[in-house]
């Protein structure tokens, strides 16, 4: 069985359709990058919120973004059940998001690095793991 999946990848990667996909989500992602620093920005610079909450509300407002436009137009997924995919989206976002929240972690309380940097950064971080189990599990 991984040597078949070892050999399906090559010829994934030869698919043009593939690539197109990883753009389509890489501008999902990017959307919600934006909506995910707006929310973090907005709470924590103009509520006075603690970072950490601010970085699951911020998670919140932008899996919800998220999960919309990645069903709709990167995976195109109108077979499955959507509530089905959004509980698998909300499950791979969550290990993402635990990825992101350790590395934020580090990056403020350790490395002493500006939030909104370290906020950025993580997320950058952790949006690999987002796409591949999104693509092989959630709208596969």
């Amino acid at each position: 069985m991984q040597q078949q999946r070892a050999l399906e990848l090559p010829l994934a990667l030869r698919q043009p359709r593939n690539w197109f996909q990883l753009l389509r989500f890489a501008m999902v992602g990017a959307s919600g990058y934006a909506v995910n620093l707006a929310v973090f920005a907005a709470l924590v610079h103009g509520g006075g919120v603690d970072y950490r909450l601010a970085a699951t509300g911020a998670f919140l407002v932008a899996v919800a973004n998220n999960f919309l436009w990645n069903r709709a137009w990167t995976f195109a997924a109108r077979d499955g059940h959507a509530g089905f995919q959004a509980a698998r989206f909300l499950l791979v976002s969550l290990a993402a998001f635990g990825v992101n929240l350790v590395l934020l972690a580090a990056l403020v309380d350790a490395a002493g690095m500006a939030k909104l940097e370290a906020q950025a950064l993580a997320i950058a971080a952790a949006t690999p793991l987002s796409f591949l189990g999104n693509k092989l599990w959630t709208f596969r």
